[in-house]
C-alpha cells in the first residue's frame, strides 16, 4: 500500500454528473492527499471549466451523443467514438490509474471501456431513480455500481449495487445561518413568507413562464420569491420586469452561488428533478415543488420525482401544466404549515448522509485490490 493512488474520474455534460464527480475526488483527497486524479471529460462540454476550477487536471474527447433526427450526421459521431477510445487508451497508458470511476455522459464510456479491458477496475454511479444509457452499456463491465434509490436492480446486476446515495454541494450543507439572515442576504423581510424558484444554471423556460404570467398573484400574495432566471433568460426578463411597478417582494437574479444560504431563506423550493437538486433537497429536508424537464433521456425526471411523490415527499407539477397552476400550488402550499411540515419530515427519511465518503471508500477498496 506504499504505492502512489492513482484514480481517473470519467463523465459530465451536466452539473448533476459534475458536482458528484468533484465531490468523489475531494473526498479520495481528504483521505489520501498524496492521491493523482486525473478527470476526463467530453470537449466542449461543462467538465472542461468546471473541473479545473474545482483544481483538477482534465483531459478532452472529442466524442459527442448520436442524432436521432439526422442520421446521416451519426458518421460523424461514429468517427468521434473512434477517435475518443484511442485518444482515452492513450491517456489510460500514460496515467496509469489503479480504479476508475464513471459518473455517466459521453466521455465515460470509452475511458471506462478502456479501463475495463485492460483489467483496471471500475466503478460507476448513477445518479438517477432511470439507468443513464452510458452507465446501463458499461454496468456489465463494472465491479460496483453506487446508486442513490432503491430498485436499480431492474437496470443493474445486484450483487453489484451499493446504496450510497447522490454526493451534493459543501456549501449546500455548510451553511451555518438562520432563515431570517439568509433573508437579510438577499435583501429581504426577514419574517415573511419566501418561495425559492430555480431552474438549473441556464434556466428553466416554463418556471420563468410561470411566474412573468403571475405577477399580479405574487403583488398581492404577501409572501415573497427569490427567483433564479438562469443566465440565458435573466436580460429578457429584466425588461419585462422593467414594464412593471416595482416588486420588492421579487428577488431576480441569474445566477444564484451561494446556494446553502437561498435554500435556509425558503420556506418552499420550485424546481426541476435533476438527481443532485434532489439529493440536496432531502439532506436539508427542504419542502419542493418539483416540474420535470420533459427535455431530457428517458424522463427520468419524472421518474425521479415520483420516487418522492409516492412517499408523500415532494408535489410534483406537470411541465406542460406549469404556466398555469404552479404559482396558485406554490402560494398554497407555502401558506399551509401543516403541509410543509409534513413534506420536510418525509423527504428528510430519503437523505443518505456522507455518499462522497462511501464512494471514496469504494473506490480505495478497488484501487488496492480489495473487491
Amino acid at each position: 500500500m506504499d504505492k502512489e493512488l492513482r484514480v481517473i474520474i470519467s463523465g459530465g455534460g451536466t452539473g448533476g454528473h459534475i458536482f458528484p464527480a468533484i465531490s468523489i475526488a475531494n473526498a479520495i483527497k481528504a483521505k489520501h492527499p498524496e492521491a493523482k486524479i486525473l478527470f476526463v471529460g467530453a470537449l466542449g462540454r461543462m467538465e472542461m471549466q468546471r473541473v479545473p476550477a474545482a483544481g483538477y487536471e482534465i483531459k478532452g474527447l472529442p466524442i459527442s451523443g448520436f442524432d436521432r433526427r439526422h442520421l446521416l450526421k451519426n458518421i460523424v459521431v461514429l468517427y468521434r467514438i473512434w477517435k475518443s477510445q484511442r485518444m482515452a487508451r492513450r491517456i489510460i497508458r500514460q496515467f496509469k490509474p489503479m480504479a476508475a470511476v464513471g459518473v455517466g455522459g459521453y466521455a465515460s464510456g470509452p475511458t471506462l471501456n478502456v479501463c475495463a479491458d485492460k483489467g483496471i477496475p471500475c466503478l460507476i454511479q448513477e445518479q438517477n431513480s432511470y439507468a443513464g444509457v452510458t452507465n446501463k452499456l458499461l454496468a456489465k463491465k463494472a465491479d460496483k455500481i453506487c446508486v442513490a434509490y432503491e430498485g436499480m436492480d431492474r437496470f443493474f446486476p445486484a450483487d453489484k449495487i451499493i446504496m450510497t446515495g447522490n454526493p451534493v454541494r459543501q456549501n449546500v450543507l455548510d451553511a451555518n445561518i438562520t432563515p431570517e439572515e439568509a433573508r437579510k442576504h438577499f435583501g429581504l423581510d426577514p419574517q415573511r413568507k419566501t418561495v425559492l424558484l430555480i431552474g438549473g444554471s441556464l434556466g428553466a423556460r416554463t418556471v420563468n413562464e410561470s411566474v412573468i404570467r403571475h405577477l399580479d398573484l405574487i403583488r398581492e400574495s404577501g409572501v415573497q420569491f427569490i427567483w433564479q432566471t438562469g443566465k440565458y433568460y435573466h436580460a429578457e426578463i429584466l425588461r419585462q420586469l422593467k414594464e412593471q411597478p416595482e416588486m420588492p417582494m421579487l428577488k431576480v437574479t441569474d445566477f444564484i452561488s451561494e446556494m446553502g444560504i437561498a435554500y435556509q431563506a425558503a420556506d418552499l423550493v420550485i424546481s426541476r428533478a435533476g438527481a443532485s437538486s434532489i439529493s440536496e433537497f432531502c439532506l436539508i429536508g427542504k419542502p419542493v415543488i418539483l416540474v420535470p424537464s420533459p427535455n431530457v433521456a428517458e424522463d427520468h425526471q419524472t421518474k425521479n420525482a415520483m420516487a418522492l411523490v409516492n412517499r408523500n415527499a415532494a408535489i410534483y407539477v406537470k411541465d406542460s401544466e406549469a404556466p398555469e397552476v404552479l404559482l396558485r400550488q406554490a402560494l398554497e402550499a407555502v401558506n399551509n404549515d401543516e403541509k410543509l411540515k409534513v413534506l420536510s419530515e418525509n423527504i428528510l427519511k430519503l437523505g443518505l448522509k456522507n455518499s462522497a465518503d462511501a464512494i471514496a471508500d469504494e473506490v480505495i477498496k478497488l484501487a488496492w485490490g480489495n473487491k
